[in-house]
């Protein structure tokens, strides 16, 4: 399996090793700080736009320079500077929708990798419009929706708190109720959200563009589909004669499991001769709606390195030798068969609860075989290198 590193000032986001720090290049004594800028600057310039993007703010951390983030579209650059606490707020965001990626993903070929302190965060694989870039882009601005309403609920933003629109009486199916609490402030989540996760796209007229503006849009009402009614009953003995409700997010699990079945349902298409909007590849499928994933380009396979489709491929990943899916040894490793060892883990158990307050555990040795792909022949691998 990838050796996961982490992202600098992000603990929680697993990275597969990118590309070489300033430090790991030749160079003479003394000599290093002139070396670096001006090799980072040149790795800057020369990526693609479509290569860079605000993704990479979840891994400054505290260290939001909105002027030092590649990438950013002068609309995105100018709200970065008008609400520094915001993008705080998306930084936290980035990092928590990158670990749902990866958690949804684990057992797939292509497992959400992300590229250790590379700006692009995803490396040569966004560059495709596949229907893993669909989802990516789809989570990543609910991503931002979520953190954004919850940070305004938490009253850690000077611009936004509790919705105010949620005053007075209302009703549902069990009758009436009065409104209190804090409702999480979803709308304005919603638009923070589209002016600046969709100004990059909308000063591009392209299908790779059109394709992104509407996989953003589907993230975004994702969280939205996912808002419940939670409920403080008031009166003798618990009667509930009295109600106060407030609307609150769900967990963000919800929102990844739906963008996820939204994935494998997703659809392919092409843009229409006017450029406003898609036509199915495949007249045997069914037109996109709005909240549908769509992408132009099938995927690659996942099954060996690529360097120009950004395949990390599965070699070293571990399978399951029982299963018949995605994560089973025939599947992860394309065939290629698996290498097995026998690994003695230690774990706690027999564990007791004694008055007071202690839990107490033995701990067990218990030996698993773990099972990873093999790698690709060699020239297997350099006709894809």
């Amino acid at each position: 399996m990838l050796s996961p590193n982490r992202l600098e000032a992000s603990p929680g986001i697993a990275v597969a090793p990118g590309r070489a720090e300033c430090g790991a290049f030749p160079r003479t004594a003394g000599a290093a700080p002139r070396l670096c800028l001006p090799l980072v600057l040149l790795l800057l310039a020369l990526t693609p736009r479509a290569d860079s993007s605000w993704w990479y703010i979840g891994a400054l951390g505290a260290r939001v320079i909105c002027d030092n983030i590649p990438g950013l579209v002068n609309k995105q650059r100018q709200l970065c500077q008008r609400y520094p606490d915001i993008m705080q707020s998306v930084g936290e965001g980035a990092k928590e929708w990158i670990r749902e990626c990866q958690h949804q993903f684990r057992h797939h070929r292509w497992n959400c990798s992300t590229l250790d302190r590379d700006h692009t965060v995803f490396g040569r694989v966004m560059l495709r419009s596949s229907r893993e870039a669909a989802f990516v882009y789809a989570i990543s601005s609910a991503g931002v929706v979520y953190a954004i309403t919850r940070a305004c609920s938490q009253g850690d933003l000077k611009v936004c708190s509790c919705d105010p629109l949620k005053r007075g009486r209302s009703k549902d199916e069990r009758g009436e109720f009065d409104w209190g609490g804090c409702s999480d402030n979803i709308n304005y989540g919603i638009r923070f959200a589209k002016a600046f996760v969709d100004a990059k796209e909308k000063k591009v007229k392209d299908a790779r563009a059109l394709m992104n503006l509407h996989n953003n849009r589907c993230g975004r009402m994702a969280v939205k589909r996912f808002l419940k009614l939670e409920c403080k009953c008031h009166g003798v003995s618990g009667s509930c004669t009295l109600r106060t409700c407030w609307l609150a997010m769900s967990d963000f699990r919800k929102t990844g499991d739906y963008l996820r079945r939204k994935y494998n349902g997703a659809i392919q298409v092409t843009m229409n001769q006017d450029g406003t909007g898609f036509t199915v590849a495949n007249k045997n499928f069914r037109k996109p709606t709005k909240t549908d994933l769509v992408y132009f380009e099938n995927s690659p396979d996942y099954c060996v390195m690529d360097k120009s489709a950004g395949s990390l491929g599965t070699a070293g990943r571990v399978c399951n030798k029982a299963s018949r899916g995605t994560d089973g040894c025939e599947v992860m490793c394309c065939g290629r068969g698996y290498d097995t060892t026998r690994v003695t883990r230690v774990t706690k158990c027999e564990c007791k609860f004694h008055w007071c307050c202690a839990v107490r555990c033995k701990e067990c040795e218990d030996t698993v075989d773990v099972h990873t792909c093999k790698a690709p022949k060699r020239a297997e691998w350099l006709d894809q290198t």
